[in-house]
């Protein structure tokens, strides 16, 4: 099953292809979305191209994600899906450009396509390359979108940690901050992978022909390393508040491990005075002093004052 844009059509249509199936000239794009392998052969052979497959699309190497052949120009770009789920991933996406028409195909909802899917309808795309063009401009907007969103998490994170009047549990903020620091790794990833994409992309002919393409691509290309960059101080701002979480969460245990450690060595001195006179031996100079008790109370809290004051003297108090 795949969607069809066609020139001056208010709507996409579903179509089926099977054997014999042939796209209209007024076709503009071709969306396959988790197509069957025999629909991957239907328009290959309504095309006359060689569409790659879910394993060539996964691949890393520039020779498999970036070519031409044919007459068309493939291009495969990881692109970010379920970016607010708990598990975002990166899924391959590959656009084709050929004889003015173009083909993407994927294998996830992504919300960019959604987006320009309305868009593209309104402003009514009349090739293949503003398709693309088109589209590739709302996959960097949804990028940028992901980018800000997870930048005000890492700066409500950030608000969260500088200033708690207490100690308190940092798990929340922990695993906020590992999430975005995820959001943000895979954002960027598929910002690298757009720029290549974008950068082949001038070999097209449908772009190389046309000027105003041309232009289109080059705003692109600087739109998407500008959120490259950002992507990049994003990822630092993160590992520096997981940084900051960590030291801070040493410092309260510190505390915590310091307040033990003087509250023991405060009852030390008096409990060895108690254990003294705690002794039940017949022969003990103060066992039947009538004074012996509060003395020995009087021991207690002396031993228990002065480790308190050479503490803070020493300024560990």
């Amino acid at each position: 099953m795949h969607n069809v844009l066609r020139r001056g059509q208010s709507a996409f249509q579903v179509e089926t292809p099977g054997p014999g199936w042939r796209p209209d000239p007024e076709v503009v794009w071709i969306d396959l979305l988790r197509p069957t392998r025999e629909e991957e052969l239907a328009v290959e052979a309504a095309l006359g191209i060689d569409l790659p497959t879910r394993e060539e699309m996964a691949a890393l190497e520039p020779s498999s994600r970036l070519y031409q052949d044919g007459g068309a120009t493939f291009m495969t770009a990881t692109l970010l899906a379920r970016s607010h789920e708990n598990k975002p991933f990166g899924t391959p996406v590959t656009f084709v450009l050929f004889k003015g028409l173009l083909v993407t195909l994927r294998y996830e909802d992504l919300r960019a396509f959604t987006v320009f899917s309305g868009r593209a309808l309104e402003e009514e795309k009349t090739s293949g390359c503003e398709a693309l063009l088109g589209l590739l401009d709302a996959v960097v907007e949804r990028l940028a979108q992901v980018l800000d969103d997870t930048g005000r998490s890492v700066e409500d994170a950030s608000t969260a940690i500088f200033d708690r009047p207490r100690a308190g549990n940092f798990r929340p903020l922990m695993t906020s901050l590992a999430q975005a620091q995820s959001v943000t790794a895979l954002a960027r990833t598929s910002l690298v992978s757009v720029g290549r994409l974008l950068s082949f992309a001038v070999l097209a002919p449908e772009i190389a022909d046309q000027p105003v393409c041309r232009a289109h691509l080059k705003t692109l290309q600087r739109d998407t390393q500008s959120l490259t960059e950002h992507s990049s101080h994003q990822s630092a701002h993160v590992a520096f508040l997981l940084d900051a979480a960590l030291g801070l969460i040493n410092i309260e245990q510190n505390g915590i491990i310091k307040f033990f450690s003087v509250v023991a060595v405060v009852f030390m001195p008096p409990t060895l005075v108690a254990s003294i006179y705690g002794m039940n031996f017949d022969v003990m100079p103060e066992l039947h002093w009538a004074f012996g008790y509060p003395m020995a109370l009087v021991a207690m809290v002396v031993a228990g004052i002065l480790p308190v004051l050479w503490f803070k003297k020493r300024g560990w108090l």
